[in-house]
């Protein structure tokens, strides 16, 4: 008896190790463990202002201004770079997701050193992504690659 409740403690011990290593090792990983990313490059970093924003496209800058007229034309004139990084409906809307993660790219190709996209490249892949739902759902996907894969 005394044998089973050693192995039932020690099987507890080992699940418990096994799950810690999950959840550290994969910083975003579906299903029921949810953890929120929120690396140096992510777009909940960008919108926490934990540091300056590039002079280049200060915060309150608008997406209009910043991405164009294609932007321009499904969301308000005031909208911020701020406030695009804040977004939280991505989930049920492809352009949501491509204007939250391509403001983030954008910031990273300005600040950080040896990001993959250059701005002119950011503003360009941005503005040909808003042409279809699923042209901005791709688009969204590789930016968002970059933007948690970068430091």
């Amino acid at each position: 008896m005394c044998s089973l409740s050693i192995s039932i403690s020690t099987t507890t011990l080992v699940f418990c190790l096994l799950l810690l290593s999950v959840v550290s090792s994969a910083h975003h990983w579906p299903g029921f463990i949810y953890t929120r990313s929120t690396g140096t490059c992510t777009p909940q970093f960008w919108s926490g202002r934990k540091e300056t924003w590039p002079r280049m496209v200060p915060e309150t800058s608008t997406v209009s201004n910043v991405f164009g007229w294609r932007v321009y034309e499904r969301y308000r004139s005031d909208l911020t770079l701020l406030e695009a990084t804040a977004r939280n409906d991505e989930v049920d809307n492809p352009f949501g997701g491509l204007l939250k993660e391509g403001t983030a790219a954008l910031l990273n190709s300005y600040a950080r050193k040896g990001f993959p996209f250059k701005p002119w490249q950011v503003k360009t892949l941005v503005i040909k992504a808003f042409v279809s739902d699923l042209a901005a759902l791709s688009q969204a996907k590789l930016f968002s690659l970059a933007n948690h894969a970068c430091s």
